[in-house]
C-alpha cells in the first residue's frame, strides 16, 4: 500500500515540480552514477546529487520498463541524467540481486526497497500517541493500584484501573504524562500539549470498576496514576514525500525528545505549530539560529546591533498533531537549539 502512496507523490510532485526543477542546483562534486547499497535512504542519495536533498521529488525518473519502477532496491544504479530542455533528473536503472525459484521459473527480489528516511529513528513516534491535551489526559483511564498493593508493576504484573468502559478494545496503552509543551515566554497556563511516555502494554482480563488488566509488554515501571489509552495499530507510514509548506510558516523548536542540550541530525525535535496551522507528515522546513547581538564600536553611545539570523539545519516533520508536531532534524549545519526559529525553506 505504501509503496502505490509513494508512486502516487512521486507522479505528482513529477508533474508539479517540472516548472521549478531547472532551478535545482547539483552538488560540485556530484557523482555521474551510484549504486545503491543496504542502509541508504532516499534522502542521503539525493544529498549525493543535490544541494537541496529535500527537493528530490522533482528529479527522480523510473524507468517504466521494469517492475515497480516506484522502489529502489541495493544493487539498483542511480545516474544523473538531463532530459530535453536539459534540466537534471536521477534516473534508477534495475540491478541484478534476483533468485531464482525451482521448480517455477521466476525470479524474485530477495531484499527489500530502501526507504525515504530511516525508519528505525523514527518508529517510536508513530505507533502511538505522544501529545496529549488537558482534556484527554483528564478523560483517560487511570491505575488506581498494582497486584497485591505494589507500587511499582512490571511485565507479567496485574493492574487495577477505573475509567475503562467495556466494548471493543482490550488492549490499551500504558503512558505517563511528561513535561507539557508551552512557546517561549508563555504563561504557566498556555500549554500547547503535554508530552505521553510510552510506559507498556496491558490487556484486559475483566472489566469492571475497577478493571483487571495484565502487563504484556513494558519498556519501564509502570506506576500509580499512569494513564490508558487504547492501542491501536496505526501501521508505520513510510510514505515521507518532502515538500514545503503552501503557506508561510514561521514557528519555534519548543522541544527535544529525550531532553538533549544540543540538537543534531537525526533527533528529533517538538515545533510549536501542528494541523492547525495547515502543517502536515512531509512538510520541509529550515531552522534558522537568532543573529548575535554586538556592540558597534563607531557609534559614541553604546548601540547594539543584531545580526542576521543564520540557517542552521533542515528538519521535516514526521507527525503532526492539533498544536504542535514532530519532526525530524535532516540536515545540520551547526548546532541547533530550543527556541531556534523555523520557516518555509
Amino acid at each position: 500500500m505504501w509503496s502505490k502512496k509513494l508512486l502516487l507523490g512521486l507522479t505528482v510532485w513529477m508533474i508539479l515540480g517540472t516548472a521549478a526543477a531547472d532551478k535545482i542546483a547539483l552538488r560540485s562534486d556530484h557523482p555521474d552514477r551510484y549504486v545503491v547499497v543496504k542502509g541508504d535512504t532516499l534522502w542521503d542519495i539525493s544529498a549525493r546529487f543535490l544541494e537541496t536533498p529535500w527537493r528530490w521529488p522533482e528529479v527522480w525518473s523510473f524507468n517504466p520498463q521494469i517492475e515497480n519502477p516506484h522502489l529502489i532496491y541495493p544493487g539498483d544504479v542511480v545516474s544523473l541524467v538531463y532530459d530535453e530542455q536539459g534540466r537534471p533528473m536521477l534516473k534508477v536503472d534495475r540491478g541484478q540481486p534476483t533468485v531464482k525459484i525451482s521448480p517455477k521459473v521466476r525470479s524474485t527480489r530477495v531484499d527489500t526497497p530502501i526507504s525515504t528516511i530511516p525508519l528505525t529513528a523514527i518508529e517510536q513516534f508513530l505507533g502511538h500517541p505522544r501529545v496529549l491535551s488537558e482534556r484527554e489526559i483528564n478523560n483517560a483511564a487511570y491505575i488506581v493500584a498494582g497486584d497485591e498493593g505494589r507500587l511499582i508493576a512490571g511485565r507479567g504484573d496485574k493492574i487495577y484501573v477505573r475509567g475503562l468502559v467495556a466494548g471493543a478494545d482490550s488492549e490499551f496503552s500504558v503512558v505517563r504524562i511528561g513535561n507539557p509543551y508551552r512557546n517561549e515566554g508563555a504563561k504557566p497556563r498556555d500549554i500547547l500539549g503535554y508530552e505521553a511516555i510510552l510506559v507498556a502494554d496491558a490487556k484486559v482480563e475483566v472489566f469492571g470498576d475497577p478493571s483487571t488488566l495484565v502487563i504484556t509488554n513494558s519498556s519501564r515501571e509502570v506506576l500509580i496514576g499512569d494513564r490508558l489509552l487504547p492501542k491501536r495499530d496505526v501501521g508505520l507510514d513510510q510514505t515521507f514525500i518532502p515538500h514545503p509548506p503552501e503557506n508561510p510558516v514561521s514557528g519555534q523548536i519548543i522541544d527535544v525528545v529525550d531532553g538533549v542540550a544540543r540538537i543534531g541530525q537525526y533527533q528529533t525535535v517538538v515545533i510549536n505549530k501542528g494541523e492547525s496551522d495547515g502543517i502536515e507528515t512531509g512538510h520541509v522546513l529550515a531552522v534558522f539560529q537568532s543573529g548575535a547581538k554586538v556592540l558597534d564600536p563607531r557609534t559614541t553611545k553604546t548601540e547594539i546591533v543584531t545580526l542576521p539570523d543564520v540557517r542552521a539545519g533542515v528538519v521535516m516533520v514526521i507527525r503532526s498533531f492539533e498544536l504542535v508536531s514532530f519532526a525530524m532534524v535532516m540536515e545540520s549545519y551547526r548546532d541547533m537549539r530550543v527556541y531556534d526559529s523555523v520557516r518555509n525553506p
